[in-house]
């Protein structure tokens, strides 16, 4: 799985040297958010239920006429499927605020993402207002502190920003 570490030292060994001064900065850099990282994974896999719930919920008021007939959401078992996926990339956000790269949102979430989307007729745009409901949602210090509320965000924007 692809961290800022695994990153950088593949990096160095691939071009046959050490990691440089510039390297070691920014794993020094990644070493130093991971408390707030780690804040921010335990707070979502607490309450990731709610996060997962009101983001549906958010998706769905936004783009009601999902739940027409012919929709992505036309039928209940749809409408679940919708929180399921939502759940799914919630669980490789938590994932990715552990390891401290986006390697599991590269590999596991984005990677084909938008081909899935595209073919199965869902709108990508929902998905994206699902994440961008939760980030906004996010108040510090209410949910978790602010490094760690700037990790979270992190993570959101990137998956809104590949999906977008």
């Amino acid at each position: 799985m692809k961290s800022v570490m695994t990153t950088t030292i593949s990096a160095a060994d691939a071009a046959g040297r050490f990691p440089s001064s510039s390297d070691l900065e920014s794993i020094q850099g990644n070493i130093q958010r991971a408390a707030a990282r780690l804040e921010a994974a335990e707070k979502l896999a607490g309450n990731h239920e709610a996060v997962v719930k009101e983001a549906g919920d958010a998706c769905f008021a936004k783009y009601s006429y999902l739940k027409n007939p012919g929709e992505a959401g036309d039928s209940q078992e749809k409408v679940n499927k919708c929180y399921r996926d939502i759940d799914h990339y919630m669980r490789i956000v938590n994932y990715t605020l552990v390891v401290g790269g986006t390697g599991p949102l590269d590999e596991w979430a984005i990677a084909g993402g938008r081909e899935v989307y595209r073919t199965l007729n869902l709108p990508a745009a929902a998905y994206i207002a699902a994440f961008t409901f939760t980030r906004d949602r996010l108040c510090v210090p209410r949910d978790m502190s602010a490094q760690a509320g700037v990790e979270y965000a992190a993570a959101l924007d990137y998956i809104i920003n590949a999906l977008s």
